[in-house]
């Protein structure tokens, strides 16, 4: 699925949902033979069988080789917690850099306790090409990207503003589904009310693309709306809903929330740039599953 194209002065958006996870990948670009960045890939993984595939990473790379694209940033919005990231897979087949709030050392640092992960892992960032700061800015050909900064859901979230489209994470859905929670390790909903409120803050027409959706019955899938939208009908942070209510609805509904069904792999990989964890003396990689600890 494709948007329509923007002016000149702002970006052409196209769109890959994968529905198994409800995840939408992104190709942002100024138009064929142009360089280009993706953001938020989806490397396919069966928990059944602990297998992965590049189904849906493909699509990015077809529509990358039809359009005669150049890859210049493979971007994360945060360390997912319900799909693997295809990073280093895209990189390997089309080049460019993958990038990461830099706030991703925090996230790290929990996580390698939580699983217990090898001395040898490191919690400084690493394992990224680049960690992008709060007003950073990455480049594409023509145009330029600013991260923001818009932690909450998890410490190291942002968004990559590039001309009148902004593409926010997990830290809001489309108006008729809300925000993201806010019980993961390091998770605030004070803190991310703080951060709706700067996505808010932009202009009106701005366009906001989401990394998920999860649409009630009888609406398809959608995953773009305006800043107006998301003012006017969100139904967590609609203009007039202040802090404290906010912070008390947040916590009473992720309080009834499951963990997502691919937090224990995901998270393991996504930390590591998309890596597999280092493959034992048989060969093979594994990810742990810690008990009782989630």
């Amino acid at each position: 699925m494709t948007t329509a194209s923007a002016p000149s002065a702002n970006p052409i958006v196209h769109a890959i949902f994968d529905p198994a996870t409800w995840t939408v990948s992104y190709v942002v670009h100024s138009g064929p033979g142009s360089s280009c960045v993706l953001i938020d890939s989806v490397l396919d993984y069966d928990p059944k069988a602990g297998r992965t595939r590049t189904v849906s990473a493909d699509k990015l790379v077809d529509y990358v080789r039809a359009h005669d694209l150049r890859v210049e940033w493979i971007l994360e919005t945060h360390a997912h917690a319900d799909h693997l990231s295809a990073a280093p897979y895209l990189r390997q087949q089309l080049g460019g850099k993958i990038a990461i709030g830099d706030q991703i050392t925090r996230v790290q640092k929990v996580f390698k306790g939580l699983f217990n992960l090898e001395p040898e892992f490191q919690t400084n960032g690493l394992q990224f090409d680049r960690l992008l700061a709060d007003g950073d800015t990455v480049q594409a050909g023509a145009l330029t990207g600013r991260v923001m900064a818009v932690p909450g859901h998890t410490p190291a979230c942002v968004a990559y503003q590039f001309g009148d489209a902004v593409f926010v994470g997990d830290t809001l859905f489309m108006p008729d589904v809300g925000t993201a929670r806010c019980d993961f390790p390091g998770g605030d909903a004070r803190t991310l009310y703080a951060s709706t409120r700067k996505l808010l803050a932009l202009p009106p027409q701005t366009r906001l693309f989401m990394c998920h959706d999860y649409p009630p019955p009888g609406r398809d899938v959608a995953f773009e709306c305006t800043v107006a939208d998301q003012r006017a009908r969100n139904i967590h942070v609609h203009d007039g809903i202040g802090e404290a209510e906010f912070v008390a609805m947040r916590t009473a509904r992720d309080a009834t929330l499951e963990m997502p069904t691919l937090i224990l792999p995901a998270v393991q990989i996504n930390i590591r740039a998309g890596e597999m964890p280092p493959k034992e003396a048989n060969g093979t990689s594994y990810v742990k599953i810690p008990i009782n600890a989630l």
